[in-house]
């Protein structure tokens, strides 16, 4: 057999590249996991909440296919962000979402905008469902252009869906409500994608999760919005894989058509809800990583070969400067402590490091000032 029965533009798309998985990176480093520093995929390094695990321990219907609707956590999650439970709908993530969207907005050659530098999956995605990718570059300063993206739509007729993430990946800047709301007068469908918005709380002091739970409402508002949110961030669920978002009335139909029906398996149902009822946990969670945040935005400041970047999210993005990024990447590989490294426009010799807990961020800067001498 050949490549005849594979779509060409399969055939010539690259590969999403993922982080290595933990077990190998163990056997590769000789390291026991628990001497290793992984700051290289912006996990939660508290993991799931103590009421996420014993409802993991005390689960009974494993057995038992789940409800393809998610009621229960719907209804949960209707509470925690105070939107209609009809207009909510979850995923195996926010990476199903983003597909169940293109697949069911786009037709082959239709026209995706994105804002690189940002998260490598709407490229990806776009690929997979035979979109037409079409990149804003951002600014120096990672802000967006925002007439550059009103111009990208005005030449395209066949624009369907802008890409937004805030605060955004790999950076961590956010965008001002003045300039959504003018994206959002654009006929286009805007997928504000919120992964990190926990920990942007510098916006308001009306709590943990205000604005993200501002922009869900927005999607009464304006019927060409939709929002996702994670479980993997705040929440420590990444390995099960829970996302959600709230989505225009007129999408849903369609989105609930095309998803699986199982896509939300009954252990990560059960992590989910558990840690919706444990928000105290989760919030003073997301306080110790936010105050570590600034910690190690400040430590970043001290090492003479770093450019640290403001960040709002549970990462720091660094430019390298007068050395090899991924010469460095490797050598604290070697030292057991893993990062992300870029070397692609807008992120040229760049590394970005995932917010730990605070032995962790001073094993890290006691390597890099190592490497200064």
């Amino acid at each position: 057999m050949t490549n005849k029965f594979v779509r060409p533009d399969i055939a010539e798309m690259e590969a999403y590249v993922p982080i290595v998985p933990f077990e190998v990176l163990s056997a590769r480093l000789g390291r026991a996991p628990e001497a290793i520093v992984k700051l290289d995929a912006n996990e939660n390094p508290y993991g799931p909440s103590p009421k996420a695990l014993e409802a993991l321990r005390n689960g009974r219907f494993f057995h038992i296919y789940p409800d393809p609707e998610s009621n229960q956590l719907r209804e949960a999650l209707s509470q925690y962000v105070h939107m209609p439970k009809e207009r909510l709908l979850t995923g195996m993530g926010a990476d199903e979402l983003i597909d169940l969207v293109l697949r069911v907005v786009l037709s082959p050659g239709d026209v995706v905008i994105d804002c690189p530098p940002s998260f490598g999956m709407y490229p990806f995605s776009t690929a997979v469902n035979s979109g037409q990718y079409v990149p804003v570059r951002r600014k120096d300063d990672f802000s967006l252009d925002v007439e550059g993206i009103e111009t990208a739509v005005a030449n395209h007729p066949t624009a369907k869906i802008l890409f937004l993430c805030s605060p955004n990946n790999p950076d961590g800047s956010t965008i001002p409500n003045a300039d959504l709301r003018r994206l959002l007068q654009l006929p286009v469908l805007v997928v504000l994608d919120e992964a990190y918005a926990d920990f942007d709380l510098g916006i308001n002091h009306l709590g943990i999760n205000a604005q993200a739970k501002e922009h869900m409402a927005w999607t009464l508002e304006y019927d060409n919005l939709a929002v996702l949110r994670t479980f993997s961030k705040l929440a420590g669920l990444a390995g099960l894989r829970v996302g959600y978002g709230a989505f225009p009335e007129w999408l849903l139909p369609h989105l609930w058509k095309i998803k699986q029906p199982y896509n939300i398996n009954v252990a990560a149902s059960l992590a989910a809800l558990a840690s919706l009822e444990d928000q105290a946990w989760l919030q003073e969670k997301v306080q110790l990583l936010v105050a570590e945040r600034e910690r190690l935005f400040a430590e970043l400041g001290t090492i003479s070969y770093l450019n640290p970047f403001p960040s709002r999210s549970n990462f720091i993005l660094c430019r390298v400067v007068g050395r090899d990024a991924q010469m460095l990447k490797q050598k604290l590989e070697q030292a057991g402590i893993l990062v992300r490294y870029f070397n692609k426009p807008g992120l040229d010799n760049c590394i970005r490091i995932s917010v730990g807990r605070p032995e962790e961020t001073s094993k890290l800067v006691l390597a890099l000032k190592f490497l200064e001498t």
